[in-house]
């Protein structure tokens, strides 16, 4: 696994001096994953990985495996080893304002997911929807096509998208199954979003 040049290399290796240090037992009862002493098994955006601890790897049986490739995603997998907490949701949904600190992340929202969704999705909603079947998404009754999509264990993401018309841009809307707010600091959050989006433009292409 090799990145070069990559603007993510510094918080991954980061994240990757603590996850060799961190005691796995602490991850197994927060996360209520499985460990087998070797590594652990998560599910992130419809694929099941297998990650070493203390020698860092990530494999995935699963035809292309969006993390696999991304540095940003591997990241999200290593801070939610370390500090996530396996919360259910209680039904409810949130705006990303509305989470905590939500306001402070709300402009690098709006243009990294947001207006990104809206670009990449709105001009092109039948390739919306089989990428979003791909990826698990559940269709939802929001947007001109919405899609409720499985991001880590019991942690979810509604995506709603608006065609663009004669007199109007395409536009999109982004929600979080509230256990996000207790679970996810708000960048985390903003990443969890962007590596959505991401895996959708994957699978459209």
């Amino acid at each position: 696994m090799e990145f070069k040049n990559n603007k993510d290399e510094v918080p991954f290796q980061h994240y990757l001096q603590q996850f060799q240090q961190m005691d796995p037992e602490d991850a197994v009862r927060r996360l209520e994953i499985p460990f087998d002493g070797k590594a652990f098994t998560l599910h992130f955006l419809n694929q099941t990985y297998t990650i070493t601890w203390p020698e860092y790897t990530i494999s995935s049986g699963g035809p292309g495996a969006f993390a696999l490739g991304k540095l940003q995603a591997q990241t999200f997998l290593l801070r939610y080893l370390l500090t996530g907490k396996h919360l259910p949701a209680a039904g409810g949904w949130k705006t990303f304002r509305q989470l905590p600190w939500g306001e402070v992340y709300l402009q690098p929202f709006n243009g990294r997911c947001i207006r990104r969704s809206a670009v990449t999705f709105g001009r092109d909603l039948n390739k919306f929807e089989d990428a979003s079947r791909k990826l698990a998404g559940a269709k939802i009754h929001q947007g001109d096509k919405g899609f409720e999509f499985p991001v880590v264990q019991d942690y979810r993401i509604r995506l709603s998208v608006w065609e663009a018309a004669e007199e109007f841009p395409p536009n999109a809307q982004i929600l979080f199954s509230d256990n996000f707010a207790a679970g996810f600091l708000a960048d985390e959050s903003v990443a969890a979003a962007e590596l959505l989006i991401g895996a959708l433009s994957a699978a459209m292409a």
